[in-house]
């Protein structure tokens, strides 16, 4: 259950330092749209941002995840110009009231991870397309030299939800992880992340299948980032809703840390980071 500790042990680098995983961290979510599925972090203006940054990091989350595009199923689409545009307006502040922190950019769009590491720093980039919507991601993530975060999905935020089907699913994301890691890779990107993408083009039935077995993506020796805080596969199993999810993303933060996740990725960063310490707090007993 506890996975193979060799295989936990991930250092990557992170403007200019290095970030070791085999303690795993908390990204906390900053979502700066209007439309996110879950309104407890939407946060639209700077006096909004900046409350949602200082909940973060006083929790003791070590990343904040910057989103200026909602990837909820059905979400409207956003146009690049208007991506930067939120995005800049919140790191024009957040880079003065905290010039240390570490900001993970959510994009599958080039453009914006262009501007916003060449422009504010940002420590990496987070592609829920997996480098599908955008064929020059993985160049430029190549050419910043930023950790990137690798998600499995299947078509897009507008579409992934409508009928998701595989014939294998654990073997179609082995085999798409194992292509587009060597595609990396090939190009010099030192530091991929993995995100099996829990709600990115999946069933209820496929979450849980990917959850049971997670520890399969232990076979590419790289750092695991779990993200499903609040999302439908805790709702519609409990019959409820974003709002009344927290304890079920306690316990699925709690199973993905029990195999193998270095990074989980949440709204909630209080019990996030209780759950890191009581799971590594067993690790040491095991």
């Amino acid at each position: 259950m506890f996975g193979d500790s060799e295989h936990n042990t991930h250092i990557i680098r992170v403007n200019g330092k290095l970030m070791d995983l085999s303690v795993p961290r908390v990204m906390g979510i900053l979502n700066i749209t209007p439309d996110s599925f879950y309104e407890g972090c939407r946060s639209v203006d700077t006096d909004s941002i900046v409350r949602r940054a200082d909940t973060i990091l006083s929790e003791g989350a070590e990343l904040i995840d910057l989103g200026a595009y909602s990837s909820r199923p059905g979400a409207d689409d956003v146009s690049e110009e208007e991506e930067i545009l939120r995005l800049r307006t919140a790191l024009d502040v957040l880079k003065i009231r905290y010039p240390s922190a570490l900001f993970s950019i959510d994009t599958f769009r080039s453009k914006v991870a262009e501007v916003c590491v060449k422009e504010y720093q940002a420590a990496m980039i987070n592609d829920i397309s997996g480098g599908e919507m955008d064929s020059r991601m993985f160049e430029t993530v190549a050419k910043l030299q930023v950790p990137y975060i690798l998600t499995h999905i299947q078509g897009t935020p507008q579409s992934m939800q409508k009928a998701p089907t595989y014939e294998n699913l654990r073997r179609e994301v082995l085999i798409d992880f194992s292509k587009k890691v060597k595609q990396l890779r090939d190009l010099k990107v030192n530091d991929i992340i993995l995100d099996p993408g829990f709600g990115f083009g999946k069933t209820l039935e496929h979450n849980y299948e990917l959850m049971a077995h997670l520890d399969d993506l232990q076979m590419f020796n790289l750092p695991l980032l779990v993200g499903v805080s609040r999302k439908s596969m805790i709702y519609k199993l409990l019959g409820t809703d974003p709002q009344g999810s927290m304890n079920g993303t306690t316990v699925l933060n709690t199973v993905s840390l029990l195999k193998g996740a270095n990074i989980i990725r949440v709204h909630d960063v209080r019990e996030a980071v209780e759950a890191v310490r009581i799971v590594s707090a067993l690790r040491k007993n095991f």
